[in-house]
């Protein structure tokens, strides 16, 4: 339930500090394991080299599987991680040929007019014109770099965002490119992602229908609008479900032997979805990737993202890669123990760009100083605020081979959260211990 409030200041004692329910403790990014078909194995004899590929995948992505983590179903209603099974074959031509789809954690059910399988709907103009009312200002909800984004109604009454791209983006010349990515994401599920529906592509038109967010973004609690408090606990939290859905397409895109890994190119706390239960849904992963250049060495000769959380070694190289994603996580990190925007041109000149103000003070002995002032200072937030910046700081490196991979940052964080949780428990009984000996001491 969202209302529009202005952002509570630190002192004000009717602050909520909103927590997440509901999360279990799990092995970092423990999902990324993979099967194969026998089909697909008899294929594999013809070609050696693949055998070596995704063995060498399997070995990588099995080694985050919790072993006390059993699979009840296919898609339960567990809570656990169950390991998404992957499925795919190369063509002659080198394209890639999905056989299954991968299922990433916590799937749920699709309700689809069309298909049980999401992601493969393809959409008629009709339809979109009539889940969003001919695309009535009333229900628009956000604009992007990619376009405008509605909210619509499909006609079994699934809520979805239907998000529009701007014709002067659309280039007849990425018809096939779009083709083939929506394909690819189509095999892509993962709690932590948005869930794509279908698409539309229909002369100058292309439209994608994703999945429906009703809590806002990161950024609009982090700036109190829902009229709460993100108390440390579930900032960690969601930086966890962030880590692990990069992660997710990073490792699980190699895996496939896709032409390019999905690189998300565009994390940012208004790119992160919240559900009601404060769990992350990192938002517009991979479609900044289909309006770049086609290259043989690169994914991307034009720079495109966000002021603030741009990585300066993509600036400079025009080269995009998985560590552009690190770096921009890095950024976020900051955002979410200091409850600052990346960039703050109102503020004193040593203070305007966050990372840089944040990890001097780390790097001076002063990080209690950057912690966003509605948060209590208690030893378990002090610990969790050391521990992120320091991680921020290695995702923050001018060049990429000193920054962590994603994968790194996911172990990093649970075992942070972990501490966190741990330390957050034993200051609690002492207090409580504290509170029981003080009140026997009144009545003696």
């Amino acid at each position: 339930m969202r209302t529009r409030n202005s952002p509570h200041d630190s002192r004000s004692s009717g602050s909520v500090h909103l927590r997440t329910p509901g999360r279990h403790e799990q092995s970092p990014c423990s999902v990324y394991s993979s099967s194969s078909s026998s089909s697909k194995k008899s294929s594999y004899r013809r070609n050696p080299v693949k055998i070596a590929a995704m063995s060498v995948a399997g070995a990588f992505v099995a080694c985050f599987t919790p072993p006390e983590t059993k699979i009840e179903s296919k898609f339960g209603d567990s809570n656990e991680y169950p390991a998404p099974s992957v499925a795919s074959d190369a063509s002659s031509g080198g394209s890639v040929k999905k056989h299954g789809s991968i299922r990433g954690i916590y799937a749920s059910s699709n309700k689809s007019t069309h298909t049980s399988e999401p992601g493969s709907v393809k959409f008629s103009m009709e339809e979109i014109h009539k889940a969003t009312k001919n695309f009535s200002p009333t229900l628009k909800i956000g604009q992007g770099g990619f376009g405008t984004v509605y909210k619509g109604q499909l006609e079994d009454g699934t809520i979805v965002a239907i998000k529009r791209a701007k014709q002067s983006v659309y280039d007849k010349h990425l018809g096939q490119e779009f083709q083939s990515e929506i394909r690819t994401l189509a095999q892509v599920e993962h709690l932590n992602l948005v869930r794509y529906y279908g698409y539309l592509e229909h002369e100058d038109e292309r439209i994608v229908v994703v999945e429906y967010v009703p809590n806002g973004t990161l950024r609009d609690h982090l700036d109190c609008m829902p009229g709460n408090i993100l108390d440390l606990a579930a900032r960690l939290d969601i930086a966890v479900d962030v880590a692990h859905a990069v992660t997710y397409l990073h490792i699980l895109i190699c895996a496939l032997n896709a032409d390019h890994p999905i690189i998300h190119r565009d994390i940012k706390s208004s790119n992160i979805l919240l559900t009601e239960n404060l769990r992350a849904k990192v938002a517009d992963f991979g479609f900044s990737r289909l309006a770049a250049d086609s290259d043989a060495t690169h994914v991307s000769t034009q720079v495109k993202g966000t002021a603030g959380y741009l990585d300066p070694e993509y600036l400079r190289t025009y080269q995009l890669t998985e560590k552009s994603d690190v770096y921009s996580f890095g950024v976020l990190l900051v955002e979410l123990v200091t409850g600052r925007r990346p960039i703050e041109p109102k503020r004193e000149k040593k203070e305007r760009i966050t990372t840089r103000w944040a990890i001097k003070n780390f790097t001076d002995g002063d990080a209690i100083l950057v912690l966003d002032p509605r948060l209590d200072r208690s030893r378990a937030n002090n610990l969790a605020l050391e521990k992120t910046l320091e991680l921020a700081l290695r995702c923050l490196a001018p060049y990429k081979q000193n920054r962590p991979t994603m994968r790194r940052c996911a172990e990093i964080l649970w075992s942070i959260r972990k501490d966190y949780r741990e330390l957050s428990a034993s200051d609690t009984q002492s207090l409580s211990s504290h509170s029981l000996t003080s009140g026997s001491i009144r009545e003696e």
